[in-house]
């Protein structure tokens, strides 16, 4: 499935901004991700369609998702048994799949902490710019900050990609920041 096409079926699930924006940092989390342990272009395109579509079906089906997308939608467009494997594992507290795969536990590692980075950048005059690590760190230690967001999860999501959590939250500051001065996101 070519980008253009996914950004399009994307569309046509979620029509809150919040949703897209937070599909499109994953994406792009993703990508970098993949770029970074030099994967070969189609691999960094799977990277990249596994993130931007994960959470397609969670504003119109919450209580199937991810079930539904894989089960109604994936069927429809060309997207790969492993990209469908890392959005089961991404939730597997509904869908019983825990995360194996490389990618399984890149989007894993990814979701969470995409969406705290970027509630911590509204906080901000700046965004992004000149986020430290610290701030993101503090952040997370405040429970009814971002309260929605697992900190189980964040945590788990680094044991799984086997890094620390400050390199984690510092190479996604990066890769948002850069984003964002591209507007590929908000």
């Amino acid at each position: 499935m070519e980008k253009e096409s996914a950004k399009l079926l994307l569309r046509e699930y979620i029509t809150t901004n919040s949703l897209i924006n937070h599909s499109h940092m994953v994406a792009i989390a993703m990508q970098a991700y993949a770029q970074k342990q030099e994967k070969d272009e189609k691999s960094i395109h799977d990277w990249w369609l596994c993130g931007l579509l994960h959470d397609i079906d969670w504003e119109a089906y919450p209580d199937q998702h991810p079930n539904y997308a894989v089960e109604y939608i994936f069927p429809k467009v060309e997207v790969t048994d492993e990209i469908k494997h890392a959005i089961l594992a991404h939730a597997p507290e509904q869908t019983g799949i825990i995360a194996e795969s490389e990618m399984d536990c890149y989007l894993f590692a990814c979701d969470e902490l995409s969406g705290f980075i970027h509630a911590v950048s509204l906080l901000r005059p700046t965004g992004y710019e000149g986020m430290k690590v610290k701030s993101v760190t503090k952040k997370l230690k405040t429970p009814n900050f971002a309260a929605n967001i697992s900190r189980d999860d964040v945590y788990k999501g680094v044991e799984l990609i086997g890094t620390n959590l400050a390199d984690h939250i510092l190479f996604l500051i990066d890769v948002f920041q850069k984003a964002k001065e591209k507007n590929l996101i908000r």
